[in-house]
């Protein structure tokens, strides 16, 4: 038996299979190659639209507009009295209630008059007991001017008499005088509205004492027919509303705040003698029938001055007009034959003059009909291709040819 000695090892042999590794840039040149099959299905027609900017656009339109010169306005009563008592006494009437409509003349108040009435009875007395005093004065004094020619009365006795009658005449002026001033406070008893109008709310009421010249406000009338709208105006515009004022009057469009209420038309009644130097300013006034009751002393109102009418002017919305290096530009959209509702666009210089609300009038660079981007300008250069979001353009009504062409 053959031993193998115990320091020498015999080999054990295994067989190992190897597979190909898959690494990381396998798997990126599988994903290339899928990308790359899909561009190649889509075609050059949606690759293209996918590069298209969504924009939304609007024609230039040509109409008559008005230039009308925006401010805020507060309205004012065309005129407003404090009711205020002239004498003193108790209020034993009040024929106003709050909020009444009154018109000039109407009775308001009563104080007590029999106080007044009692003045008046004491002032015809005294004027009568006088005028009395003066017929026998005046007796004595013809008498005494007889006598005194036949130097039967000494002449200081002349002179009494003369004096006496003199004294009696300017006694009784001053009692006319006090008939007339009791006449005058038994009037004032009664308060009465001295212009037409609305009163406001009563702050005296009946069964209260008040005294001559009281510091409390009865009531306040208020004059709202017509009313009138105060606003103000840079003083530049000064020489042109005065130069259109000239020629008729100006309207003026009037719009409540806090009120969907249409805007009503005024008419411009007054300009300030003066501008305004820590302002710049220039006041106005408009007046309105306000027959309505549409407006309120103290409310404030959108005032719009129109000082003329721009003819056949070209216009776009203020917000498709951007500023740029060389001023004013907007961004004209070319569409496409094939596909109305694509295109491309060109960055075009146009000079704006007056914006009107929320539209801006184009003097040159743009014509009537050519479509504008309104929104999305943000992602556009010269010569982009966009696709417009609110549908392909509107064909003019009066061209039969372009609507052939789009039927076609």
């Amino acid at each position: 038996m053959t031993r193998i000695p115990s320091h020498q090892h015999v080999p054990c042999t295994r067989s190992r299979k190897r597979f190909p590794a898959h690494g990381p840039a396998t798997a990126a040149l599988l994903c290339l190659a899928a990308l790359c099959l899909l561009a190649g299905c889509g075609g050059e027609k949606q690759a293209k639209r996918a590069r298209a900017v969504p924009v939304t656009v609007v024609a230039a339109a040509r109409e008559d507009l008005p230039v009308t010169l925006s401010a805020v306005g507060n309205v004012t009563a065309l005129a407003s009295v404090e009711i205020k008592s002239r004498v003193g006494g108790i209020i034993d009437k009040q024929l106003v209630q709050n909020g009444q409509d009154v018109q000039k003349g109407d009775l308001l108040f009563r104080i007590d008059p029999r106080p007044f009435a009692l003045a008046v009875k004491e002032a015809r007395a005294k004027l009568d007991r006088d005028r009395a005093h003066l017929v026998k004065a005046r007796e004595d004094l013809r008498r005494y001017a007889k006598l005194r020619q036949m130097n039967v009365v000494a002449q200081d006795q002349y002179d009494d008499t003369f004096a006496e009658a003199t004294s009696l005449e300017n006694t009784i002026r001053l009692n006319e005088a006090a008939l007339e001033k009791a006449q005058l406070d038994l009037a004032y008893a009664s308060i009465t509205a001295p212009i037409s109008g609305r009163v406001g709310i009563v702050q005296v009421n009946e069964g209260n004492v008040i005294k001559a010249n009281d510091d409390r406000t009865l009531c306040v009338i208020n004059q709202i027919r017509p009313i009138t709208v105060s606003f103000s105006l840079p003083e530049r515009y000064l020489g042109e509303i005065m130069e259109r004022q000239a020629d008729g009057p100006l309207k003026v469009g009037i719009t409540p705040s806090g009120t969907d209420r249409s805007t009503v038309e005024a008419e411009l009644t007054a300009v300030d003698n003066a501008v305004d130097t820590t302002t710049g300013t220039i006041r106005l006034l408009a007046s309105y029938p306000n027959d309505d009751n549409r407006f309120w002393p103290g409310q404030f109102a959108r005032v719009g001055l129109t000082l003329r009418t721009l003819k056949g002017a070209v216009w776009l919305p203020t917000g498709a007009v951007l500023q740029g290096m060389n001023g004013s530009y907007v961004y004209v959209v070319a569409p496409s034959v094939e596909d109305p509702a694509s295109g491309t666009v060109e960055a075009r210089d146009v000079t704006a003059s007056h914006i009107v609300d929320d539209r801006t009038v184009i003097d040159s660079g743009l014509e009537a009909g050519e479509l504008v981007v309104l929104d999305g300008q943000l992602g556009l250069s010269p010569g982009a291709a966009v696709t417009i979001k609110n549908g392909p353009p509107p064909v003019p009504a009066d061209d039969p040819g372009a609507a052939e062409g789009a039927r076609q």
